[in-house]
C-alpha cells in the first residue's frame, strides 16, 4: 500500500478510484416530511372507507328492517289467501266490491274474519278474528276485499281481491316506505 496526496492506495484498485473526495454515505431510508406525508395520506384514505363502511353498515340495517316489515305482511298476506282458497261460503254469500271486512269458512268448519284494526295509537294491522296478524312497524291504512262469484245462485268461480296500502317503518331513524299489495284467491273447490 503507498500513500498518495493523503490517500491510501491500495494496489488492486485503480489510483484514479483512491483518488476520489470521501463523502459522508447516507444511511438509506425515510425523511421525516416523507414519512408525514405517508401518514397523512394513509389517516385520510382509512377516514374515507370507514365513513364508506359506516354507511354500508346504515343503509343494511335499513334494508333488513324494511325486509322484516313486508316479510311479516306477505305472512299475513299468504294466511289469509291459504284459508280463502280452501274455503267457502265467502262473505255470507254477498258480492262486494270495496268491502272493509271479509269473512269465510274455513276448511274445519269455523267462520274466519278478516278485518283492519287500529289501535290507540292510530296504527293499523290486519287481524284474524280480532287476532293481529301484522308487526307493529307494518301500519295498514287500507284493506280492501273485492269479492265476486260468492252467491251460491251464481255460476262464476268464487274469488276475491286483497288490496292492502300503508307503511313499513325501518331503520334507527323509523324511516316510512309506503306499499300499495294487492293479490287474489280463488276458491279451489265451487260454492254451487
Amino acid at each position: 500500500m503507498k500513500k498518495t496526496r493523503g490517500y491510501t492506495h491500495t494496489p488492486n484498485v485503480p489510483l484514479r478510484e483512491a483518488r476520489r473526495i470521501p463523502t459522508a454515505r447516507w444511511v438509506s431510508g425515510y425523511t421525516l416530511i416523507e414519512l408525514m406525508v405517508a401518514v397523512g395520506l394513509f389517516a385520510l384514505i382509512m377516514t374515507l372507507v370507514s365513513g364508506a363502511y359506516i354507511m354500508m353498515i346504515g343503509i343494511t340495517r335499513q334494508a333488513q328492517g324494511m325486509a322484516t316489515g313486508i316479510d311479516n305482511l306477505s305472512f299475513a298476506l299468504e294466511t289469509m289467501t291459504r284459508t280463502i282458497r280452501t274455503g267457502t261460503d265467502y262473505n255470507d254469500g254477498l258480492n262486494c266490491s270495496g268491502c272493509t271486512s271479509f269473512s269465510v269458512v274455513n276448511a274445519s268448519g269455523a267462520t274466519i274474519n278478516y278485518k283492519r284494526s287500529v289501535d290507540s295509537n292510530g296504527n293499523g294491522s290486519i287481524t284474524q278474528n280480532d287476532v293481529v296478524l301484522t308487526d307493529p312497524v307494518v301500519n295498514v291504512t287500507s284493506l280492501t276485499f273485492i269479492v265476486s262469484g260468492a252467491p251460491s245462485s251464481d255460476i262464476s268461480q268464487p274469488y276475491v281481491t286483497i288490496i292492502i296500502s300503508g307503511t313499513v317503518s325501518y331503520g334507527p331513524k323509523n324511516k316510512i316506505q309506503p306499499f300499495v299489495v294487492e293479490t287474489s284467491a280463488t276458491m279451489r273447490g265451487t260454492d254451487l
